[in-house]
């Protein structure tokens, strides 16, 4: 099972984050370290397009790809891009509480009255368009679905450190993610 554990100092930070740019989110975002300039992006953050969640992180220090539960499958052309010719070799991958894509099929008819209304479309067209693409972005659990959107990633790229976290709406903060055997 995966236990989140906060970060309330240094010392709680996990050793194989320490000497990461991991580390640096981390402390920027739950101590309120200092920010020190940086000369390029140092790692990808993947994270939800959800407007409540706001990191406290340093200008220039990371590539941000937003995607509805921090689903990066169908942009991974970008994170190749941030691999490839960013040269990255770090990416936290940032899940939280009270998503919208858990359980999306139960908003459904809220989903579809909001494209009638908000953006025009006909209701069989709204209606079809959410039934074909629920199934691709509905996640059951946001911490489970982080754990294995990370394996997926360390899988696509083994060289690159791929650490889940998980932001608390409600405090705004950052807590690490145990996985079964390990960090």
């Amino acid at each position: 099972m995966s236990t989140l554990l906060p970060v309330k100092c240094w010392d709680d930070i996990l050793p194989a984050y320490r000497t990461t740019p991991v580390a640096g989110v981390l402390a920027n975002h739950n101590l309120r370290t200092p920010h020190r300039s940086h000369d390029g992006a140092e790692l990808l953050i993947g994270m939800c397009m959800d407007n409540r969640i706001v990191l406290r992180i340093p200008d220039n220090i990371a590539y941000v790809l937003r995607a509805g539960g921090a689903n990066l499958q169908r942009i991974e052309f970008k994170v190749s891009y941030a691999v490839a010719v960013g040269g990255i070799r770090t990416i936290c991958l940032i899940a939280h509480d009270q998503c919208g894509m858990v359980d999306l099929r139960a908003r459904r008819d809220v989903f579809v009255n909001g494209l009638v209304e908000n953006g025009g479309w006909e209701r069989r067209e709204a209606e079809q368009h959410f039934d074909q693409f629920s199934p691709v972005f509905e996640i059951r659990d946001s911490v489970e679905f982080v754990l294995s959107e990370a394996q997926r990633l360390r899988e696509r790229y083994p060289r690159v450190m791929v650490a889940p976290l998980f932001y608390q709406v409600g405090e705004g903060l950052l807590y690490q993610i145990t996985e079964r055997g390990g960090c």
